[in-house]
Formats: structure tokens, C-alpha cells, sequence
């Protein structure tokens, strides 16, 4: 049978390809001039691209949490790195094992905390086959691949990481290619290598990128992009590469159609322009995420504009795959969009911020407006009751955040707006209505913005 025929009847593939600290503006669909991602690029013109992607909290494991279950960080529980999942919620894997889905996880967990120790089998949120490590920047290095298994037992895999990933990965297709499956691939690149903060690319990439092009926000702000900037675009390119790998794999197993392939990534980089690492803000460069769908539903499904943001995924994934929804997911299917149904989906993304602030934000087409709290430990605080206006942003006349219009006079207007966005969307998420006390007055000599403008 051809690979551009599902087979009549059968339970859609389902493949969640996800990386790690990867900015937008790396693919080529949105500008990216090096070439380094034809792949993704293809599946984004072919099937389902998503142009205005977004993480719910720039942090790996909160991220995670809610990629997992489509709940906010807030209300996993996992609202900082360091806590982990509870056994008791619902996760990808639970609602496709219920389904009859063979279910596999190879890669990086980070919903354990065990570190560098296996993670034991009621921590792997209902994962029937097991490939990972919780930590995996801390079991392996680029060229020094260790996992665990099923019997959490060491397996050292051979090739440059994103390739010993990639090949475990065609391996758990090919073996259940006759039956359905949902397999969850979770890359560590191109996040860094934390012991010693650097973005190891593939050898043959490692110079390859060096000073070739670097994005606006940081070629204003500087930080560690011009180290680092070649080594994180190389490795994004072998991620692509391996895409391609899998996308080969299913049409040699004819499998292409009746497969659906989600790409995302938990958060992107800001390369310590805006605080002291490199996510944990609400900027575009933290928040902004590639994001495309293959197969079933979404092949030729264009391009969808609206802003969506990861909690949005779990319920997509089940719409796609006929498994009923339930009805505390704190996401929405993307599916409707494909048929034009636009009138109910939300104008903003809510974005939750922990670690560096206790932080909240709202992201709509052309604003951006966060706030934190004053004085709160991040680390041991999930929300607060008080916060302080921080960051206001025009993104139709500043996309790249340079001019922060917070206090402005001219804009007071938008940022009351906002503001009561913001306090809706933090208590539709499940916390407690809070105070949001006003930046003090600042005079800019801008012509202030009209109330038809705010919602451009």
C-alpha cells in the first residue's frame, strides 16, 4: 500500500519530536538564512505550520509538566525545575496506552528528579517502553551516550547524541510498525552541556555557523551569542537532519500518512542578554518556540496564525487520534482552526515564569506585557498574590524587544487593557486573583495609542 494511503480503519501513529532551548527564528520558515532546518521546513509547507508558537513556562521541567498532561505548571505541581511529576496525573502516555497504543519514551525525561540515577517505573508517567535518562545533560555528553532501560539497566549508545537518539528511535518504529503507536522523542540539543556551558555541535558543524548570521535581539544585546551562536546552530542542523531520518523511515515502512508527526520545542535561548542564564523571561527569544504537524489532519493543513501554546498540544494530540478529551485540560485543540473556526480561540497566550521571578505574562498578536512579584523566593514560591508591572513591548513596531514602554503615559491605555487580560488568565489557570500594582509614570513623548489599535 502506498505511504500516502492510510490504512482503512487503523489508529493514527502518533511521534512527538522535541527539542530543547530552540529558538524560532533557527528554521528557515521563519527567516533563518544558513539552510539549517529543510526538514522541519518541509513538514511545515507540507503539513501544519504554527507560526505563532509558545512555551507556558520557559523552564525545562515545568515545560515538560505541561506537555505532558495539558495542565499549567501551576497545577502539575512542576513549577520549577526539581519537583516531580505526581503519579496520580494523567500524561500523554496514560490516555494512548487507554487507547490501545504501544507507548514509548526515548530521551530526556526531567520529571523525575533522579539526576544521573535511573528513574524508576511509577516516575515515567505511564511509559510502557523506556529508553531515557531523567537528566540527560548530566548521563551523557555529545559523543558519550548513556540511557536507561526498561530494567533500568546503563545502555551506552554509539554516534554523536542526536544520532544514537535517532537510531533507538527507528528501531521502536520498525519493531511496531503493524500496530499503533505513540512515541515520545526528547532531544537534549540544542540545549548546552551544562558541565561546561558550552553547545558542543556535531564535529563536522563545528565552525561551520561561526559568525554567519545572528539574530537582532542579539546582536543588540550581545550576551554569549557570539561564542556560542555556531555551536548551537550546528547542532540545530544534525536535530533536522535527524527529522529527516524519521520522515525516511516511515515512508520506506509506508507509514508516512497514518503517522502523525508533531515538532516542538520546550523553550528557546536568549543567550544571557536578559538575565543571568539563558530562558526564565518573558521575551520572545525564551518564549517562542518552532512548531509543525505532519499526517492525518494536518497534512496540507497550512499555516495557522493564531497564538498557541504547548497546553494546547495534549488536547490536539488526542482530538487527532479519536481519544475523548477530558474536560480539565487547560489547553485546546488546534483542529477547529483547520476548518476556520476561529471565534472562540483565545486573543493571548498566558505565559507562567519561576527560578529567576516569580513572573507572569500575557503574549497577544502585537503585545507583550509580563509582570513579578517583589521580593518572593522564585524558587520556593509558585505564584504570588502581588506583583509589579515589569515589561510592556509593541511587537508590531519593536519585534525584537529593545524598547520597554512600561509606565509610558502614551500607553497607559494598553497596559490597563493587559492587565485585566493578565488577571483573567491567572485565575482561569486555577490561582487566586492577585494585585497588580502600576509602573510609575513615565513621560515619553509618544502620541498615545488608540483603543482600536490595541488588539492589532
Amino acid at each position: 500500500m502506498s505511504s500516502n494511503h492510510s490504512k482503512a480503519g487503523k489508529q493514527p501513529n502518533v511521534i512527538v519530536f522535541f527539542t530543547d532551548q530552540q529558538r524560532w527564528d533557527t528554521t528557515g520558515v521563519h527567516g533563518n538564512p544558513l539552510g539549517l532546518t529543510p526538514h522541519f521546513d518541509q513538514l511545515a509547507r507540507q503539513g501544519t505550520h504554527i507560526e505563532h508558537a509558545f512555551t507556558c513556562q520557559p523552564v525545562c521541567g515545568p515545560a515538560r509538566s505541561s506537555l505532558q498532561t495539558g495542565l499549567y505548571a501551576t497545577a502539575t505541581g512542576c513549577f520549577r525545575n526539581g519537583i516531580p511529576l505526581r503519579t496520580d496525573l494523567p500524561t500523554l502516555a496514560h490516555y494512548f496506552n487507554g487507547a490501545g497504543y504501544d507507548t514509548g519514551y526515548i530521551g530526556k525525561w526531567h520529571l523525575a528528579v533522579t539526576r544521573d540515577k535511573p528513574v524508576p517505573e511509577e516516575l515515567r508517567g505511564g511509559y510502557k517502553y523506556w529508553l531515557a535518562a531523567d537528566a540527560l545533560e548530566h548521563t551523557s555528553d555529545a559523543y558519550d551516550t548513556l540511557l536507561y532501560d526498561n530494567d533500568n539497566q546503563p545502555v551506552k549508545l554509539p554516534g554523536y547524541r542526536v544520532d544514537a537518539l535517532t537510531d533507538a528511535a527507528v528501531r521502536f518504529i520498525d519493531e511496531r510498525k503493524d500496530r499503533p503507536f505513540f512515541l515520545f522523542l526528547s532531544y537534549l540539543e540544542p540545549h548546552h552541556q551544562n558541565h561546561r556551558d558550552d553547545y558542543p555541535a556535531p564535529d563536522v558543524y563545528r565552525d561551520t555557523y561561526t559568525g554567519r548570521w545572528t539574530p537582532p535581539d542579539l546582536a543588540a544585546l550581545g550576551g554569549t551569542a557570539h561564542q556560542q551562536l555556531g555551536g548551537y546552530y550546528g547542532m540545530v542542523k544534525r536535530l533536522d537532519e535527524a527529522l529527516g531520518r524519521i520522515r525516511d523511515a516511515l515512508r520506506s515502512l509506508s507509514l508516512t500518512e497514518e503517522t502523525i508527526i508533531l515538532f516542538t520545542s520546550d523553550h528557546g535561548s536568549h543567550f544571557k542578554t536578559r538575565n543571568s542564564e539563558y530562558k526564565r523571561s518573558c521575551h520572545e527569544s525564551s518564549i517562542r518556540v518552532p512548531a509543525a504537524l505532519y499526517g492525518g489532519p494536518f497534512t496540507g493543513g497550512g499555516h495557522i496564525r493564531e497564538l498557541v501554546s504547548l497546553v494546547d498540544f495534549v488536547p490536539t494530540l488526542l482530538h487527532a487520534a479519536g481519544i475523548p478529551l477530558p474536560d480539565y485540560l487547560q489547553g485546546r485543540s488546534i483542529l477547529p482552526l483547520l476548518h476556520g473556526q476561529r471565534a472562540d480561540w483565545p486573543q493571548e497566550v498566558f505565559i507562567q515564569i519561576s527560578e529567576s521571578q516569580v513572573g507572569r505574562a500575557v503574549r497577544t498578536h502585537r503585545w507583550k506585557y509580563s509582570v513579578a512579584s517583589d521580593g518572593l523566593d522564585p524558587v520556593r514560591n509558585a505564584s504570588s498574590r502581588q506583583y509589579s508591572e515589569q515589561f510592556l513591548y509593541d511587537l508590531a513596531a519593536d519585534p525584537y524587544e529593545l524598547t520597554n514602554l512600561i509606565g509610558f503615559v502614551s500607553h497607559r491605555g494598553v497596559a490597563e487593557q493587559l492587565r485585566k487580560t493578565l488577571i483573567r488568565r491567572i485565575t482561569e489557570a486555577g490561582e487566586a486573583e492577585p494585585g497588580i500594582e502600576p509602573a510609575p509614570p513615565v513621560q515619553s513623548g509618544q502620541r498615545k495609542v488608540a483603543e482600536y489599535e490595541l488588539w492589532e
